[in-house]
């Protein structure tokens, strides 16, 4: 009976439910439930065409539920045929998109490799601009964009030479409130107003324009202390029965670095001005080489400007001769005094006691340094060391372009290409004519560099036997400590002799390491002597001279106290606008 009532129960249903397929009402809910099939299908293939392609196994699941409940119908079959051939035409359409893609990116990659070794040929042929090697590649020179991250040197050394010189018999050269080359705007020589401004300026003591930043932002006092030593070496008459002069040579011992070098000139200017001498450098042995040409061979006018006047160097020299000059003390030289008296001399007071009013800003294991015992020296030798570099001369100029070009050129051409608007050098109306403001008030800008930029100078080898040195890991937990403040830090110039540091920096792809290539030491007991003596007098110089003004420059700083070079690199900074930029050090300073 079960089964036979079982039978008549599903013939009584599947009557029902032929009446109920025939009535209109129930194919009216037929219809529409296959127009909501269709209209989910449509709608899943619209979202996997936006490159959706994790909802193709719910799109598939979902029209299998749907065929399963339709029986036999042959409707989902078709589904998966319109749907698998949808999708191959999805991923050609994807394949094309990426080879379209990949070939930009290649032919982006090429122009930039193009624009850079352009900048190259000009760089390295400043005389001819490289023109074989533009015409070579159908490039104009008035078509080669401009180069942000690179100085015209020769104009920069003639603007600087015209900040060196006086004017007639004027006190200071012409210093005015404006900067750069808008000295020399042409309206200047024609606009009487503006000439008793510049005239009235100068009268009232105009500032050197090497200094930047407000006083806040300096070393205490620095502007005044800037315009005082031009002033005092470089006085009205040379020849003057009362003008004496401190000749001397650059310190030549073996084991003296640069930056010991630096130091010990810097206490004689200290005497200089003390004893009211001008101050005449004479040999320089890192400057006899090559790459120093002319007078400036073995002196240090090859790589700054000199710290007196043609005029008075000329007059020292000859007074040098003169038997009677020595007797009455007109000139002296370095050996007239201990080496005690210039390294740790008296200070010079003739502007009071400023280094009791250093800001704190130097960080050493997280707590600042207020003060300690040799602060005097410290205020001083930042004074000195800034005046000695106030002006690189053309040959420096032309190391530091070298430097940035070989760190940041790739950077500088996807920028600047990145903001041309046509397909260049395909497309290339020429460079612009050069407007006032271009050449008056934004030449004046300093060249480009990636920032924020932090510099570190990681000082190891035999520097051991003088302070303690620390793992280029302690500097780089404050690098982390500096990126924490700033998070958009990414960017580290790094300053080393060591081959093990610079093969470390592997281990932080987190940061961007740019350095300069040149050979470095891969025994840490190796003596600086000697691995200065394995570059050549020419690298073991140059290179060293290009981190340090790098430095001067970066926004943030971390080295150790107990390098002399890091000590003198804070002070460049502390006189370039750079106090408050703080300086972390590994170690504390062994009070010079």
């Amino acid at each position: 009976m079960e089964p036979l009532n079982h039978k008549s129960f599903e013939r009584v249903v599947s009557q029902k439910a032929l009446q109920m397929g025939n009535s209109f009402p129930c194919q009216i809910c037929v219809v529409g439930f296959l127009c909501g099939v269709c209209l989910t299908s449509l709608f899943m293939a619209a979202l996997t065409s936006f490159g959706s392609f994790q909802f193709s196994p719910i799109l598939f699941s979902t029209m299998s539920m749907a065929s399963n409940s339709s029986g036999n119908s042959t409707f989902p079959n078709d589904i998966n045929k319109v749907t698998r051939s949808d999708c191959q035409f999805k991923l050609k359409e994807t394949e094309r998109l990426e080879d379209s893609k990949s070939s930009r990116e290649q032919n982006n990659d090429e122009r930039v490799s193009l624009l850079y070794s352009a900048w190259s040929a000009v760089l390295n042929e400043p005389t001819s601009g490289g023109k074989e090697h533009l015409q070579k590649h159908g490039i104009s020179g008035s078509s080669l964009p401009h180069a942000p991250h690179l100085e015209n040197c020769k104009v920069k050394t003639q603007l600087y030479d015209y900040f060196d010189k006086r004017k007639g018999n004027e006190v200071f050269p012409p210093w005015t409130t404006w900067k750069g080359s808008l000295q020399t705007f042409p309206v200047a020589a024609i606009n009487e107003q503006m000439q008793n401004l510049r005239h009235d300026a100068v009268s009232e003591g105009a500032y050197p324009p090497w200094i930047a930043g407000s006083d806040e932002e300096n070393y205490p006092l620095t502007r005044k202390v800037q315009r005082d030593i031009w002033i005092h070496q470089h006085p009205l008459n040379c020849s003057s029965p009362d003008v004496k002069f401190l000749v001397t040579d650059w310190e030549r011992l073996p084991g003296f670095g640069i930056g010991a070098q630096i130091a010990g000139m810097c206490g004689l200017l200290g005497i200089a001005i003390n004893e009211g001498r001008v101050l005449v450098t004479n040999y320089y042995n890192r400057a006899e080489h090559g790459g120093c040409k002319g007078s400036s061979r073995s002196s240090w006018s090859c790589y700054f400007f000199p710290e007196t006047s043609l005029e008075c160097r000329r007059h020292a020299f000859e007074l040098m001769k003169s038997e009677d000059a020595w007797s009455k003390g007109i000139v002296t030289t370095k050996e007239n005094y201990t080496t005690k008296h210039i390294w740790a001399g008296p200070t010079p007071r003739k502007w009071g006691l400023q280094w009791n009013y250093l800001q704190p800003t130097t960080d050493i294991n997280g707590t600042l340094l207020a003060s300690h015992r040799k602060m005097d020296i410290r205020w001083w030798r930042a004074q000195a060391v800034r005046y000695l570099m106030r002006f690189p001369t053309e040959y420096t100029c032309n190391l530091m372009n070298e430097a940035r070009h070989a760190s940041f050129g790739k950077l500088a051409a996807e920028m600047v290409l990145q903001s041309l608007a046509g397909d260049w050098p395909k497309e290339s109306s020429g460079r612009a004519r050069s407007n006032d403001i271009d050449e008056y008030v934004w030449s004046n800008h300093k060249p480009w560099v990636p920032r924020p930029l932090l510099c570190m100078h990681v000082r190891m080898g035999d520097k051991a036997c003088e302070m303690k040195v620390v793992g280029f890991e302690e500097y780089m937990q404050l690098a982390d400590r500096t990126r924490r403040h700033f998070p958009h830090l990414n960017n580290i110039w790094l300053s080393t002799e060591m081959q093990d540091v610079i093969d470390k920096t592997r281990e932080y792809s987190h940061w961007n390491f740019y350095y300069t290539k040149v050979r470095r030491q891969a025994k840490i007991n190796m003596s600086m002597a000697a691995y200065e003596a394995s570059l050549g007098r020419e690298t073991s110089t140059n290179y060293p001279l290009v981190n340090f003004l790098m430095a001067a420059d970066s926004d943030f700083y971390v080295g150790a106290l107990g390098s002399s070079w890091s000590f003198l690199i804070d002070g460049m900074r502390n006189t370039g606008g750079k106090v408050m930029a703080g300086f972390l050090s590994v170690n504390k300073d062994r009070f010079w």
